[in-house]
């Protein structure tokens, strides 16, 4: 995703595997936070997995995350596991959630 001004602004990793896809990353730079690129970049994340015929995405995330806890939920996505202590510097759970697509 691109600023206006110049420069990457934020990006997003989807491994796609036959029906199934991950989210393996999402990122909004701290400072342009809030202003819905992140919805918008999820929105095209989700486009580009339907066309690459995936059913089914999963993504893991930090349990403290409630910024992007909610931008998942409004995306249909729900929790179906626990990482216990998968994430270090501070060391914390990871949510493993699901949608349907």
């Amino acid at each position: 995703m691109d600023h206006p001004e110049g420069g990457i602004v934020g990006y997003a990793v989807l491994w796609c595997i036959l029906d199934q896809g991950e989210l393996a990353n999402l990122a909004i730079l701290p400072r342009l936070r809030g202003m819905g690129l992140g919805t918008r970049l999820m929105a095209r994340a989700i486009e580009v997995a339907r066309e690459r015929g995936v059913e089914t995405m999963y993504l893991e995330v930090r349990e403290s995350n409630a910024h992007a806890l909610e931008l998942y939920r409004r995306f249909g996505f729900s929790q179906v596991g626990l990482r216990t202590g998968y994430y270090d510097h501070p060391k914390e759970n990871a949510r493993i959630l699901m949608a349907k697509l």
